[in-house]
């Protein structure tokens, strides 16, 4: 009992210090987020969750050192706990001061600049010597402070424990780690807490001040740690020049600045000029490959098919649902390691069609049917120019409720009630509907479609998502805001993607169609990736727009016959019918897509090399954060 008196004595120490660094940070701060969040206060709350997993993850060592050190070794662990918590604490003090003085640069807690930075030691010494005086020496004196009044207090105040018999203290560890392993968690769910969990306002600086500051740096460590720095030790070097010349040729970009902050950046004329400000919505579905495509399971999307623009040839650019979201958002195609939802560089000013369109007084929203800070992607949007996000607690009395969230026929009622009240406002909107139903285990509402199969299956949940499509434009089509809209569906990848080949490129083959009152009905059927989507739709909101998506509109007289497409760790970039793979430390490979495989081919060591400069520049775009 001794031992978790003692624990959570500096449990509390430590929640104190962040909760006075969040205080601080609320009061500096009240006048931007006071007149538009009601429940400000729940920062606290929020905050504690995410304080909560950063103390129990400092306390896992005192437990290991309080519950198994040998009683003969009982000074030097004594000494060792003082100054592990001494230095704990002023840490936790700087970081928390040092918090203000970033915000005020950089709008935003510690993150992956806190640490970058420190690979220019001399800088950083002379710009806090320069500018950071008062904050420098607050955190001295605080420190001090802290430091003088602790080591008087601890003294030897962990000795009784560690005198106490060790197996009297080690009984104690299984308890008091399955207590920190709850706290660590902090959750309930099917996934541990991240910083999705504490943004639960649609105002970014409340959601910030809701942050912990080390969470965000330590995550910022691991996250470039674990991805940046391996990428031309997997696939190869390449000169970052050559790689932006080679992509931008393939791409057929031009007049984009090969120096610049957004190298891939350019202005793109609209082919369908227009006066007025139309809304964009895409509903991006969840799975829907292409082979379910049929009278059978499909009946409402071959309606649509009649009525607008439909892709014979897309294909996704990943195999996961974060891809999916990057390259319809973003126009960015898979970046190695983890998608740009996931990852720290990316939670802020990165390009989405969120940004481009915000400053034109565009108010931009992520409708989903679940929980949105799976898969990071409340920080992300909310980080990127969306100022709404609705998710599965924002619906009242869904008629349906699965494992992953309410039903898609619920997620397009909701958007087209919402879409009608900016209609009134006389606000252009833009949005993102993600649809859930096609997932695993597939549970759908019975009674409304003829099932395919009895029970939940891949194939009544297609056909499901498939009544939802057709529910969401019955509506829309009754509304004020339709002939003003440009609507997208596509999908964000397909059901499971297999296959003996090292790519198997056939199962890539995705659904995309846009309908808009501007706009012909159309079979495109050369390929087309996920930012051709959206630079079309782009395209046919009817202004000019300055962008670096990596892709181009099918209008365009220059939009390349391609696909980058990203299998595990491999990535194969198909032009035509060539394709060239690139497998981590191997060489690569060049290949004939024939009969929905890859063939082997005699080496193609120009498209292989551009292969490797995809890759190259995707990393440099996330990496130095220039893909704005």
């Amino acid at each position: 009992m001794k031992i978790f008196k003692k624990l959570f004595k500096y449990y509390l120490l430590i929640i104190a210090i962040f909760f006075v660094g969040r205080v601080g940070l609320f009061i500096w701060q009240y006048n931007r987020f006071a007149p538009y969040e009601p429940n400000a206060y729940l920062t606290f709350l929020y905050g504690l969750k995410i304080d909560t997993i950063v103390a129990s993850i400092l306390l896992v060592i005192p437990l290991l050192v309080l519950t198994f050190t040998p009683t003969n070794l009982a000074k030097v662990a004594d000494k060792f706990l003082q100054i592990y918590f001494l230095i704990i604490g002023a840490i936790l003090i700087y970081i928390e001061i040092a918090t203000f003085p970033f915000f005020a640069e950089y709008d935003v807690r510690p993150n992956f600049k806190f640490v970058e930075y420190l690979a220019y030691p001399k800088e950083v010494f002379n710009l806090i010597i320069t500018d950071y005086k008062l904050p420098l020496l607050i955190a001295f004196i605080l420190i001090t402070i802290f430091g003088y009044i602790f080591i008087k207090s601890t003294k030897n105040s962990f000795i009784d424990i560690l005198r106490t018999n060790i197996t009297k203290r080690a009984i104690w560890f299984l308890p008091l780690g399955l207590v920190l392993f709850i706290g660590i968690r902090s959750s309930l769910g099917h996934r541990p807490a991240n910083l999705s969990d504490v943004m639960f306002s649609s105002n970014r600086v409340i959601n910030e001040i809701s942050k912990n500051s080390i969470y965000a740096v330590g995550y910022a460590i691991y996250s470039n740690r674990s991805f940046s720095k391996k990428v031309a030790k997997k696939y190869g070097k390449m000169n970052i020049k050559e790689a932006l010349k080679r992509v931008s040729k393939r791409l057929l970009i031009s007049n984009n600045d090969l120096n610049s902050t957004s190298p891939l950046s350019r202005l793109e004329k609209t082919h369908f000029k227009s006066d007025k400000k139309r809304n964009l919505v895409i509903f991006l579905q969840e799975s829907l490959g292409y082979q379910f495509v049929s009278k059978k399971i499909t009946p409402k999307l071959l309606e649509l098919k009649k009525e607008g623009l439909w892709f014979n040839k897309l294909y996704s650019n990943g195999t996961r649902s974060v891809r999916g979201i990057a390259g319809t958002t973003a126009g960015f195609l898979a970046v190695p390691g983890k998608g740009v939802v996931k990852r720290n560089k990316s939670q802020s000013d990165f390009f989405t069609f969120a940004n481009l369109l915000k400053p034109l007084g565009y108010h931009n929203m992520f409708i989903y049917g679940g929980e949105a800070r799976f898969d990071n992607m409340r920080s992300w949007f909310l980080g990127n120019g969306f100022s709404e996000i609705i998710e599965q607690k924002d619906y009242k009395n869904p008629n349906f409720v699965a494992t992953w969230g309410v039903s898609d026929e619920d997620l397009v009622i909701k958007a087209n009630k919402r879409f009608n009240a900016l209609y009134k406002q006389n606000k252009p909107f833009a949005a993102l509907m993600f649809s859930s139903s096609n997932h695993k285990p597939f549970e759908i509402p019975s009674g409304k479609i003829k099932e395919i199969k009895k029970g939940f299956c891949v194939e009544n949940a297609v056909k499901f998502a498939d009544y939802s499509i057709g529910k969401f434009f019955e509506l829309a089509k009754k509304s004020p805001y339709y002939n003003n809209t440009v609507f997208v569906v596509v999908s964000d990848h397909n059901i499971r993607v297999y296959g003996k080949d090292v790519v198997p490129v056939n199962m890539f083959h995705i659904v995309g169609l846009i309908i808009s009152n501007n706009l012909n009905p159309k079979e495109y059927n050369k390929l087309a990736s996920q930012p051709d989507i959206l630079a079309t739709a782009l395209d046919l909101l009817g202004k000019d727009y300055k962008y670096p998506i990596l892709g181009k509109s099918i209008f365009s007289n220059k939009k390349a016959n391609l696909n980058l497409m990203q299998f595990n760790e491999n990535y194969a970039l198909r032009v035509g019918e060539k394709v060239a793979v690139l497998v981590p430390n191997k060489k690569a490979q060049t290949y004939i897509y024939s009969n929905s495989h890859l063939v082997k081919t005699k080496h193609n060591i120009e498209l292989e090399k551009d292969a490797l400069a995809f890759v190259t520049v995707l990393n440099y775009l996330y990496d130095k954060q220039k893909y704005k």
